[in-house]
């Protein structure tokens, strides 16, 4: 009995319980019938060992007791191991498709491992790419320093973001791109945590830091608006499955 992870571009089918609660479809066989060829990922295995399969359907199929969701939302439908499984998932199905030719000597490459590939002709593996970003939440005594960037697709302010990049660190990459993106040096950089962001494939890793000077100017190109909120007057925030929401709550938390 398998867990079939099935995805049709950003959505992932869900089964719907009896008690009205939703899962991932369960069996020994996908619940549609698969077209010839159709390639199905072998992915690890859940915490208790059961079976996990995925793959991509190229249209919206509806059945009677399943239905499609998209990936961010399934945050809140499913359990968290649920979630996180089926956003590796979708990670793997991502590298999949995008990666299906030896970028060396251009032959079709074949599957190696569960998580990599090799080329039949000259024998170069590919294996999935993290984009690794970092993410700071900067405090000024009780005031945070929240932006909303031009690609943000609602009216949300969250935290100063951005991709390392090769050959620095992962808190040189904190400091460039706070200073990148506001002017302002920061102090008493804290790691919180790390977060799988599969929208496609990154990795986010979270971080404090406090004020140390300089005058806030916006990085135009990548902010369109953002300043210091007092802890009492915050402006609509990120949503909870994000790390963004959860380095907010846990300053609030610490500093109630």
């Amino acid at each position: 009995m398998n867990y079939w992870f099935v995805f049709h571009k950003n959505d992932v089918l869900l089964k719907q319980t009896a008690d009205g609660t939703y899962t991932i479809p369960f069996g020994d066989s996908c619940p549609f019938c698969l077209n010839e060829g159709a390639h199905v990922l072998n992915v690890t295995p859940m915490a208790d060992g059961t079976l996990v399969n995925a793959l991509e359907m190229s249209e919206n199929v509806d059945s009677a007791g399943y239905e499609w969701c998209d990936l961010r939302k399934s945050y809140y439908k499913l359990s968290p191991e649920l979630y996180q499984k089926a956003g590796k998932c979708h990670e793997l199905l991502y590298w999949d498709i995008n990666t299906q030719y030896c970028g060396r000597c251009g032959e079709k490459l074949v599957m190696n491992t569960e998580i990599s590939k090799v080329c039949p002709k000259c024998g170069k593996l590919s294996w999935p790419l993290l984009a690794t970003a970092i993410i700071v939440l900067i405090n000024k005594g009780d005031n945070l320093l929240l932006v909303h960037a031009k690609n943000f697709k609602t009216d949300f302010y969250g935290c100063i973001a951005g991709f390392v990049e090769t050959g620095e660190s992962l808190e040189e990459a904190v400091q460039r791109e706070v200073m990148e993106e506001t002017s302002l040096k920061i102090k008493n950089l804290r790691y919180f945590k790390s977060q799988p962001w599969p929208y496609p494939c990154g990795l986010m890793v979270g971080y404090f830091a406090e004020y140390e000077s300089g005058e806030l100017k916006l990085q135009e190109s990548e902010l369109s608006k953002g300043g210091w909120f007092h802890k009492d007057a915050l402006p609509t925030i990120p949503e909870k499955l994000s790390l963004a929401r959860m380095l907010i709550d846990r300053w609030l938390e610490e500093h109630a």
